[in-house]
């Protein structure tokens, strides 16, 4: 299958939906544009917000808050990841507190993050570093863990020493498992952020939804739900780019490719 005609029946199911959106709502007239606004009316109020820069200014809050807290998440689960999965007394100590927190929903600590960091960016911050450092630490420490045993034993054989194995076999062997729990932990980051603006902050996406639904205004409710399922997938498709040219080694074979 050639790359166009793949595209092509990637977006034939969007356009389907967005034909049937127009005629049921603006040909039909079968729901009121309350309820469900025809695309096209979605799509005049889209350009009127990317003119005045609406749109755009609450897409970059929202973007701002989950690279930040994304990054928090990077920083304190890589580390403790690898100190878990390299040494095992050290997660003897840190699991039993991780599986009592890692169920918890981000939604539920809510109220903890308005106590302690009041309406605003860190408390934002501070929810999606809890969606998302959960998905990096266990990826981080099964990465370490499941690091083939005859490389490990090769490089002593070579008289290496803990710490070069560490840096020279484990992190190589580890990072494309660590590469994925960093994606998903950026994608339940972006969910978290869009659930935070809702009650945490003035500005965003999350935001720019509750106050077009307290207006009635549908439509601004449509452009921010549809602007923040296109910068998740442009996030995704940017991890999955980066990943591919750094992994390309790892590639396998798909059926169909």
């Amino acid at each position: 299958m050639s790359r166009v005609s793949k595209i092509l029946m990637q977006l034939s199911g969007i356009l389907i939906l967005i034909v049937v959106w127009q005629v049921a709502t603006g040909v039909l007239g079968l729901v009121k544009p309350v309820i469900l606004p025809p695309p096209s009316d979605v799509l005049l109020t889209t350009i009127d917000m990317v003119m005045d820069g609406e749109l755009f200014m609450h897409a970059g809050y929202s973007l701002l808050r989950v690279i930040l807290g994304f990054l928090a998440a990077v920083v304190v689960a890589v580390p403790l990841g690898i100190a878990m999965g390299w040494v095992r007394e050290i997660s003897y100590v840190v699991d039993p507190v991780i599986e009592v927190l890692r169920p918890i929903p981000p939604i539920a600590w809510i109220g903890l993050a308005l106590l302690w960091f009041n309406i605003g960016l860190t408390s934002a911050v501070f929810l999606v570093f809890i969606g998302a450092v959960f998905p990096i630490l266990l990826n981080t420490v099964s990465g370490v863990r499941n690091v083939d045993r005859k490389l490990i034993e090769v490089a002593y054989t070579f008289g290496a020493t803990d710490f070069e194995i560490l840096r020279k076999v484990v992190m190589p062997a580890a990072l494309p498992t660590i590469y994925t729990g960093m994606r998903v932990g950026m994608g339940i980051g972006w969910m978290c952020v869009v659930a935070a603006e809702m009650v945490a902050v003035k500005f965003g996406l999350g935001n720019l939804i509750l106050e077009a639904s307290n207006f009635l205004q549908t439509d601004k409710v449509l452009v921010g739900m549809i602007m923040i399922g296109i910068l998740g997938l442009l996030i995704n498709v940017a991890f999955q780019i980066v990943g591919d040219r750094i992994f390309a080694w790892q590639k396998g074979i798909g059926k169909g490719e």
